[in-house]
């Protein structure tokens, strides 16, 4: 009997079979947890008809596919945030910097800055002006007053802090199915070939 509340693609599974089959449940941000199968026979009974090695095979096949595309699209994130949380936060140190030289009282001074890849260009700073220009991607780039600037980086980075904690929690969840996906299969295959041998032994004596 298929759910209907499931319409997601990483809901899908067989027809034969639902997503709340074959898990406990979801994470906090949707990700199924794989129920782990401890005895496979009871398992397979407890489908009306009983269901097939292949089919449970086929479901946790599907469920690990998926595990493991959201794996990658997690790794790719949180490869994405470790690149750009070093910049924010250099970005929010050289703000803090210019902030409280401003309220020190100190009027200019002297900053080098990247050309290209490792050459660099002075500048004299006023920091009386109390502005700065924050590159914000696809070609835009913005004036702020030191305190719009710190009050925008803060935020900017304690989002990227956040979002790469719960990358990196979603990544350890799904490592962690991955595995119990793999171990089911192999018992379900396991359970199987035994049967199948059990079954040729009754015949053989018969």
């Amino acid at each position: 009997m298929a759910s209907e509340a499931n319409t997601s693609a990483d809901n899908e599974l067989p027809p034969d079979l639902k997503l709340e089959d074959i898990s406990d449940g979801m994470s906090e941000r949707g990700i199924p947890r794989a129920k782990f199968i401890d005895d496979v026979a009871a398992f397979a009974a407890s489908f009306e008809p009983e269901a097939s090695a292949e089919l449970l095979i086929g479901a946790f096949t599907d469920l690990h596919s998926k595990y493991k595309q959201r794996e990658y699209a997690s790794t790719q994130k949180q490869n994405r945030l470790k690149e750009k949380l070093p910049e924010l936060e250099k970005s929010l140190t050289l703000i803090t910097s210019l902030l409280q030289k401003k309220k020190d009282g100190e009027v200019s001074g002297m900053t080098r800055y990247s050309l290209t890849d490792g050459v660099y260009g002075r500048a004299q700073i006023d920091y009386t002006v109390g502005t700065v220009n924050l590159w914000l991607g696809a070609n835009v780039m913005l004036e702020y007053t030191y305190e719009d600037a710190l009050a925008f980086l803060e935020n900017k980075v304690a989002t990227a802090q956040r979002d790469l904690q719960d990358t990196l929690e979603d990544l350890a969840l799904v490592r962690d199915q991955i595995v119990t996906t793999e171990v089911n299969m192999s018992r379900v295959y396991n359970w199987d070939v035994k049967r199948k041998r059990a079954s040729k032994d009754v015949e053989s004596i018969s």
